[in-house]
């Protein structure tokens, strides 16, 4: 689950990561009492996004004055932001962050993250950071560490060093990098990244953007942070299935796919990619299919504009084959779904339930292996287009 930035600069604060000083608005008039608050005249808007990229996407803007302000908080609120990361239709800003500016005497980077191949987490820095790091090929430091031990002052001393700061600035890097790994374990953080935090001209430390996800899995810990979700930010059929307890991720290709288990998903999606077709998304059904989960599933991929074809891959082994095969049938028949359907069962009374499918008289091409269920939905995708 993604937060947004000012949200993020909250927990920051708690945990003792120095942030500029800032406030959310969701209409003009709560900007303009922002700037009120801040003093001066010159200011920092921020459109709140689910999203990388804003700066270059014109989502992040410096004003001078309350007029540009005003002018600036009336292009972004209720407007979408197209950026990198948000695909073609971009992301609503329902609201803004106005912060006061903060002068950059060098743009660093610092990351806690989740490190898959370790099953650990892992403290990241370079001396590089800013809006085109990715341009940069900085150097990048790190070190892992285990969550109920964490990263040693020694350590954080020792990567701070190596960054080459200014000795004061070295002391406030190695604070911050305890801080902010303190903060990714106690909240079950897969990502807190801060990119740039800025080296200001007396040495200290600032992070002026803030970028945080939480494991999923990890919410019933943390039955408050669901506050923190905004639904307004994340894809609709991915909220209808969280809701429905299903795992979908859409995708941008045209195969919808509906398969039982997280493994054998992800080797359906590989093999339609080596057959040259492209997923539409990523959705586990679980290993205790259902009738009723398989319409679920069903109406979440079809609601899929660019979907021409969908690709049904079940192995039954708690769940029988000739179930999943009469609860295919009553959400293709339920959902009137003229797309055309390829289903691989195996398993269970897998024989009885592809006899059951061909039996039908609908649009659905029952097959017995995976290699032959990826190439028919490539081709059938294909003769759609």
């Amino acid at each position: 689950m993604w937060i947004h930035e000012h949200q993020a600069k909250a927990w920051f604060g708690r945990f003792g990561i120095p942030v500029p000083r800032g406030f959310v608005a969701h209409s003009v008039d709560e900007a303009l009492s922002a700037t009120l608050a801040l003093g001066g005249e010159s200011f920092v808007v921020k459109a709140q996004v689910h999203a990388g990229g804003r700066g270059k996407a014109g989502g992040v803007r410096v004003v001078h004055g309350r007029k540009a302000l005003t002018e600036a908080v009336t292009a972004l609120l209720a407007h979408r932001l197209v950026t990198a990361q948000t695909g073609p239709t971009g992301a609503r800003i329902d609201c803004v962050l106005i912060e006061e500016p903060c002068v950059a005497r060098q743009e660093l980077y610092l990351a806690c993250i989740l490190d898959r191949r370790l099953g650990t987490l892992r403290v990241m820095v370079s001396s590089s950071g800013g809006v085109d790091i990715e341009r940069q090929t900085p150097e990048i430091l790190g070190a892992a560490f285990a969550p109920d031990v964490g990263l040693d002052q020694f350590e954080c001393r020792k990567l701070a060093y190596q960054l080459t700061l200014p000795a004061r600035a070295q002391a406030r890097m190695a604070e911050v990098m305890g801080q902010l790994q303190r903060l990714a374990v106690s909240q079950d953080l897969m990502l807190a990244e801060i990119n740039p935090l800025v080296l200001t001209a007396d040495d200290d430390l600032v992070a002026v953007d803030a970028k945080i996800q939480i494991d999923d899995n990890a919410l019933y810990r943390h039955p408050d942070l669901e506050a923190l979700r905004d639904p307004g930010q994340e894809d609709a059929r991915e909220a209808r299935a969280r809701a429905a307890g299903l795992s979908f991720v859409a995708l941008d290709g045209d195969i919808g796919c509906m398969v039982n288990g997280a493994g054998l998903a992800m080797a359906t999606m590989d093999l339609i990619r080596l057959h040259g077709g492209a997923p539409a998304n990523f959705l586990d059904v679980g290993g205790s299919a259902t009738s009723e989960r398989v319409a679920q599933a069903f109406d979440l991929i079809t609601s899929g504009e660019a979907v021409r074809a969908v690709l049904v891959n079940i192995f039954g082994g708690i769940v029988r084959c000739d179930l999943i095969a009469e609860g295919i049938l009553g959400a293709v028949r339920q959902g009137n779904i003229a797309l055309p359907v390829v289903v691989r069962l195996e398993g269970t009374r897998a024989d009885e339930g592809r006899q059951i499918l061909k039996r039908s008289g609908l649009k659905i091409i029952a097959v017995s292996t995976l290699e032959e269920a990826a190439h028919r939905a490539v081709a059938e995708a294909r003769s759609g287009r």
